[in-house]
């Protein structure tokens, strides 16, 4: 997980001929949460935000450049102050972090096929006699393995052959099976590669549902070819549950209408390098992935609740079909709820690009593991079981299930709205708001005299300030904004000449 990622990379980023290369870049681009960014403030005064905005209600996003001094004060300061995790994404440029912060990046591509699944439960004859089937001891033997390596930073050696190894394994595992390929995905800049498995959907293969983990580790001292960093729970854990719901759904024989991908992506602990690269892939390329969910840490039970999950950066519509899995599938299981802040793992980079993510997590934010990012990240410190991780494991075999096993999903039907009357000479009126969602908003109008009509995202416009407008010189006037994320909009009309009019406004309407 990317917790206490300031310190991980400052570290890493004077530890040898590991952090050889980026040592040499003597600034870097990160976009930063609140929290980090006060403390940043406190121990680097000179390091001004470039642009701020509010990705969401409860903090703003910055985007900052930082220099390797001012890396590590970040640093001491997140994890002496604040005690959790970095709170940033670093960006190759100041372009991309730019592109981060913007509301437009979210699923503009994607509006012309948006689809939002049902979330129905209707697969339980199938799913439920495998749910037994996932075992611990299987989910066990995989972190051994994968914490036997020295370590699986992103620039190591020992990196590389983790993410050969994970290729290997579940190549070995599909074997048979055409319907199912095993790839990397080679990133720029590192060589560490993320692993791809793709089971093809049989009738809706168009719509996509991921699972993810992170296959690279770090050591927060420094991480070297030498360096021991086995990161049995961080994420080799992620990693091996979603491994034993592979091996079930392949025993199985199973074949879902949705594609399915497992992913173990590289580079996460280094500011979510490796997913990003993925999540923007999808994007550039119109995938339409209806749901993503992040194992980051599945091993570890220190808090009293069997399951937590993370409400920030997440889609709340699917974090309640999670809890609806659990409650279903594993009903003894107690569900607690807490958030992580702006960029704490892999489903951050997916939510950035306007997919719904979730991330159930093994505890609450501030009791998580206090082995991880060292040495002593091991399985016998997660007390030689994976009992836990078990859980996750159920967890993701039915959330691929449920969501795979479906058809296309109903695209939001547009809503249409009409309103008419009359306007004197000089008269203004506005509609609105109306409670849009990704899509286009049109708003068009027919009537007698002469109307102007203006539209506007956020706040109502007038005959100057506006995102559209259409002011010929008839009644019958028409414009339409492309929405790209959940907002309110408003529409002016000015009478010209005295007139009548009949408005018609047409959007897709935010789900409740």
């Amino acid at each position: 997980m990317a917790v206490r990622f300031t310190t991980l990379l400052a570290a890493s980023l004077l530890a040898g001929a590991a952090g050889a290369a980026q040592a040499q870049q003597k600034t870097f681009w990160i976009t930063v949460g609140d929290a980090a960014y006060a403390q940043l403030k406190k121990a680097a005064p000179q390091a001004i935000a470039r642009e701020s905005r509010s990705l969401t209600a409860q903090e703003k996003v910055h985007l900052v450049e930082v220099d390797e001094q001012q890396m590590l004060k970040l640093s001491a300061a997140v994890h002496n102050e604040l005690k959790r995790c970095g709170g940033f994404m670093m960006h190759r440029s100041e372009a991309e972090g730019l592109a981060t912060l913007s509301p437009k990046t979210q699923n503009a591509t994607l509006a012309p096929v948006l689809v939002r699944p049902s979330y129905a439960l209707d697969n339980q004859s199938a799913i439920t006699p495998l749910v037994p089937q996932l075992q611990a001891s299987n989910i066990a033997q995989t972190i051994t393995d994968m914490s036997a390596f020295t370590n699986r930073y992103y620039t190591t050696t020992a990196g590389v052959n983790a993410s050969d190894w994970l290729k290997n394994k579940w190549t070995t595992m599909a074997a048979g099976r055409s319907d199912i390929t095993v790839t990397q995905f080679t990133h720029t800049g590192y060589p560490q590669k993320s692993v791809i498995l793709t089971i093809n959907g049989t009738d809706n293969a168009s719509e996509v549902v991921v699972l993810g983990a992170h296959l690279d580790s770090i050591n927060t001292n420094g991480t070297t070819e030498t360096t021991r960093a086995p990161g049995a729970d961080d994420d080799a854990s992620g990693v091996a549950s979603l491994t034993e719901a592979l091996r079930v759904m392949l025993a199985a024989n199973y074949k879902p209408r949705r594609t399915i991908k497992f992913m173990g992506y590289a580079a996460e602990e280094v500011g979510l390098r490796g997913s990003q690269d993925i999540a923007t892939w999808h994007k550039n390329n119109s995938v339409n992935v209806v749901g993503v969910m992040q194992l980051d840490m599945t091993n570890y039970k220190g808090s009293a609740n069997d399951i937590y999950m993370y409400t920030d950066y997440t889609d709340s519509a699917q974090n309640d079909f999670v809890v609806k899995l659990i409650q279903t599938y594993q009903p003894t299981l107690t569900i607690g709820y807490d958030k992580c802040g702006y960029g704490c793992s892999d489903h951050a980079s997916w939510t950035g690009q306007g997919y719904w993510s979730s991330m159930p997590f093994e505890t609450s934010f501030t009791q998580d593991n206090p082995y991880i990012h060292t040495a002593n990240d091991t399985y016998a410190n997660m007390g030689s079981q994976a009992d836990h991780a078990l859980k996750f494991a159920r967890l993701g075999l039915t959330f691929a299930m449920e969501l795979g096993s479906d058809g296309p999903g109903t695209a939001i039907p547009d809503k249409v709205e009409t309103f008419s009357g009359s306007l004197t000479s000089g008269q203004k009126k506005t509609f609105g708001p109306f409670k849009a969602t990704l899509g286009t908003f049109k708003a068009s109008t027919t009537g007698t005299g002469d109307v102007d009509l203006y539209a506007r995202k956020t706040t109502a416009p007038t005959t100057t300030t506006y995102d559209c407008k259409s002011d010929g010189s008839t009644a019958t006037e028409s414009c339409s904004i492309n929405v790209t994320a959940n907002g309110d909009m408003y529409v002016l009309l000015n009478g010209y000449t005295a007139s009548t009019y009949t408005l018609n406004v047409t959007y897709k309407p935010q789900t409740p």
